[in-house]
């Protein structure tokens, strides 16, 4: 923006100046200077409408590469999610999710309450039947972790990989526990996605605060400092679900 207000100051200077000579230079030389004067006017036009332009066509580049990491980020999660369910905690490497979600069998169970003899109750009233209720939890059957969560694809195997912006990259995956709850976090930062655009848009991109948008330097799921698994990016920037 202050590159933009900067140029529009030198394009108003410059018209004010061509208005000067104008009245005052001689009419001699007032061609010349006037012809160059307005060749500037146009050059600073043309940079100030490719810097917005080129603004535009970041910001909506930026949204689709975002949509396509937060596919990925949302796949890492909802595999995490699973790795917990059988495990009690999270994955802290993508090497054990990987393993887990090729084998992984996550059992279907049914709770249900059943009454019982209470043996002890029954001694301390001398012999008197007495009962209670417990629950008891069926395993009803299996699900395959790959197939629910990928389709039978083998998409989880690259989802850890940067498939836009720094292709070398990867997504960074830990684990940890709060107060001995588990937490984990899978995160990628905004200067690797963007990687092959200009430098001061991707400076501007990370110092980005607003409802609307992907605040702070990277795109994340999950955090090391409080107990959730969200991400931190609004719903329209969700492609898949």
């Amino acid at each position: 923006m202050k590159v933009i207000i900067a140029i529009v100051v030198i394009i108003l200077l410059t018209i004010l100046i061509v208005w000067l000579i104008d009245k005052f230079v001689p009419k001699k030389a007032k061609p010349i200077i006037n012809v160059l004067l307005w060749v500037l006017i146009i050059f600073l036009g043309y940079k100030t409408y490719m810097s917005v332009y080129k603004e535009i066509q970041f910001n909506q580049l930026k949204v689709e590469r975002y949509k396509v990491v937060i596919d990925q980020l949302i796949d890492i999660r909802d595999s995490q999610l699973a790795y917990k369910e059988v495990n009690g905690e999270y994955a802290g490497n993508f090497d054990k999710l990987v393993r887990f979600i090729d084998t992984a069998k996550v059992p279907i169970t049914q709770r249900r309450d059943v009454t019982v003899l209470d043996e002890e109750a029954t001694r301390r009233f001398g012999g008197v039947e007495m009962f209670k209720t417990e629950v008891v939890i069926d395993t009803l059957s299996y699900y395959s972790v790959k197939d629910s969560l990928f389709d039978g694809t083998n998409r989880y195997k690259t989802m850890m990989n940067l498939t836009v912006g720094d292709k070398s990259a990867k997504i960074k995956l830990k684990a940890d526990k709060i107060d001995d709850i588990p937490v984990f976090e899978a995160s990628i930062a905004k200067e690797l996605i963007l990687s092959d655009q200009e430098k001061y848009l991707i400076e501007k991109e990370k110092q980005v605060v607003s409802v609307d948008g992907v605040n702070g330097s990277m795109l994340k799921v999950g955090s090391l400092e409080e107990v959730n698994t969200t991400g931190n990016w609004p719903k329209n920037y969700i492609k898949s679900q």
